[in-house]
Formats: structure tokens, C-alpha cells, sequence
């Protein structure tokens, strides 16, 4: 008698189980060659929206520190993010296992791009440098009329100080001021810069660290050679925008963490244990420096990459 009762309550609930599992995954063997009902393809595809960015080999560590999403317009308020801590946006799988924790933080949207129209040079004024907890520079709010924007500060940018934008590539090279942004074309040889353009148009990816700088070293046509950070003699479009000087915060190497308990402050955590310095005994290795890259088109690969750079 109870094993009857028990069988009958069994075929009730089964027919319900079904039409549950229809509703949401369709009609079919799902995992099988089933049918994806409407809702779940709403939402994968809402999944794939809020996540676009895979992680891929090579890809530079910072990249997995946090995720923003940046609103529609420009706006100088803080922005909060989403921290990644090491992990794959998408799947959720750690890849760097050196990154995790630390403090709060509210993002700034600093506009690497200081093109203007030709013939139409711009003037801003300093209004405050401040600090960035998202980056080793300091920043600097430049406003004219009744726009304001977040900027690289230079090293002895201070408030108050007046900065020019343009365009323009005169016949003989010009005298910059500190702060001031100019087309690699128009400034002298030996002028050192930072923020400096890949490709024109497209904001700045050279010396963008603390106390980081290039230097022109000659120009051939309409090209110019710069020394980049790393030594590596790279050839520019002579239209490629840079500010002229150093970036803020220039002791920013000379810093000693101190402690254990700051560095994980930093985002940063600890490592497995196996890494040992390098002593006297491996010996030293004097490479050549690699030869001239010429920068003339985007290519894929350098495309992801700004656009890494650009959302971090």
C-alpha cells in the first residue's frame, strides 16, 4: 500500500519536472543536439555583452587587475570598477596568481589624446595636480571655458600654469615649454617627451609611468626616430603628438615598500616561494639592442594592445 502511494506521487512530480526544464533549456536533449530556449540565449548573449574581453597569451598582467566600464560621455568624477584579482573575467580561472586584494579604489579617466585641429591651437590652465590611485603619475585637471579633463601631469607642472595643444609642424622647429603638447615634426633633436603617440590620432603609449621619457634623436623625411623608455630606437609619423618633458612623480623608483602588509595593500600577493635573486654566480649578459622598429600601420596585435592600455 505504501510502496503504491509512493510510485503514484513519483509520476505527478515527473510531468512538472519536465515542463520546468522545457521553460528554460527547450525542448530537446540539452548537451545533446537540444534546442536553446529564448531566455537562455538572452542570457548568453547578455553574458558575452557584459564580458567582452578574453584573456589571450601574452597579454600583459595588468589587463586582469580590474575592470572598468566606463560611461557613454567623458566625465572627470570618480568611477568605481570591478576587481579582477588574477582571473579571467569570462571563465573565472585564476591566470595570475600574483594579484589579488588591496584597498579601495575609484578609477579617474585620464584622456591620453591631446590632438587638436590644425590652425586652432588650444590653452588650458592647470587648475589642481593630484594623486591617482590607479597609476604611479600624478595627474592634473586642465580646464578652458567649460570643459575640463584629466591629464598626465609633468614633472614640475604645477597649478596655475598655462599648457598649449596644437597641431601645427612650422618649417623651423619651435622653442616648447614644459607641459605643452607638439607634433614629433616640430620639436628640435634631443627634446625629451612622454605620452607619445603609436600612431596619429590615437593617444599616447610611450612613456606614460612615473618618471618614464623619450627622446628625439633625428628625423628622416617624414619620419622621426625616438628613444623610447627601454633604450629601443622606435620610427614615428612626425604628426604622432607628445608633451614635452618628463612624467610626475619621478622618485617614484626610489620608494621602498617597507612592509609585507603594504604590498598586499597594493593589490599584490604573494609569490610561491621558488624565486630566488640572481647573483654574481649566473654571470652577466650584454645583448645588443634590438634593431629599429618602424611603426607605419596598426596591426591587430597592436590594436588589442591600446585597447588594453587604454581601459587601465
Amino acid at each position: 500500500m505504501l510502496l503504491s502511494g509512493l510510485l503514484n506521487s513519483l509520476r505527478n512530480v515527473r510531468p512538472a519536472m519536465m515542463t520546468a526544464r522545457e521553460s528554460l533549456f527547450g525542448s530537446g536533449n540539452f548537451g545533446f543536439g537540444g534546442v536553446f530556449s529564448p531566455v537562455l540565449l538572452e542570457f548568453v548573449r547578455n553574458v558575452g555583452k557584459q564580458n567582452p574581453m578574453k584573456y589571450k597569451r601574452g597579454m600583459p598582467s595588468r589587463c586582469l587587475r580590474r575592470w572598468i566600464d566606463k560611461p557613454a560621455e567623458y566625465t572627470t568624477n570618480k568611477i568605481s570598477f570591478r576587481k579582477l584579482g588574477g582571473r579571467d573575467p569570462v571563465t573565472g580561472r585564476v591566470v595570475v596568481s600574483t594579484i589579488g586584494g588591496g584597498h579601495k579604489q575609484k578609477y579617474r579617466w585620464v584622456l591620453f589624446t591631446r590632438h587638436v585641429p590644425k590652425n586652432e591651437p588650444m590653452v588650458e590652465r592647470v587648475h589642481s595636480v593630484n594623486y591617482d590611485p590607479c597609476r604611479t603619475a600624478r595627474i592634473a585637471m586642465a580646464v578652458t571655458g567649460d570643459q575640463k579633463r584629466w591629464i598626465l601631469a609633468s614633472e614640475n607642472m604645477k597649478a596655475g600654469d598655462l599648457i598649449r595643444s596644437t597641431s601645427d609642424i612650422p618649417l623651423i622647429p619651435v622653442r616648447p615649454q614644459e607641459g605643452d603638447a607638439w607634433p614629433l615634426g616640430a620639436l628640435p633633436l634631443g627634446t625629451v617627451v612622454h605620452n607619445v603617440e603609436m600612431f596619429p590620432k590615437e593617444g599616447g603609449m610611450f612613456a606614460r609611468a612615473a618618471g618614464t621619457c623619450c627622446q628625439i634623436l633625428r628625423k628622416l623625411g617624414d619620419r622621426v626616430i625616438v628613444q623610447v623608455p627601454s633604450k629601443r630606437e622606435v620610427s614615428l609619423s612626425r604628426e604622432c603628438m607628445a608633451t614635452v618633458g618628463r612624467v610626475s612623480n619621478v622618485d617614484h623608483n626610489k620608494e621602498h615598500i617597507g612592509s609585507a602588509q603594504r604590498n598586499r595593500w597594493l593589490g599584490n600577493r604573494p609569490h610561491s616561494g621558488l624565486w630566488h635573486r640572481k647573483d654574481g654566480y649566473c654571470g652577466r649578459k650584454v645583448r645588443p639592442l634590438p634593431p629599429l622598429k618602424v611603426y607605419d600601420k596598426i596591426k591587430p596585435s597592436e590594436i588589442g594592445r591600446a585597447s588594453c592600455r587604454e581601459r587601465v
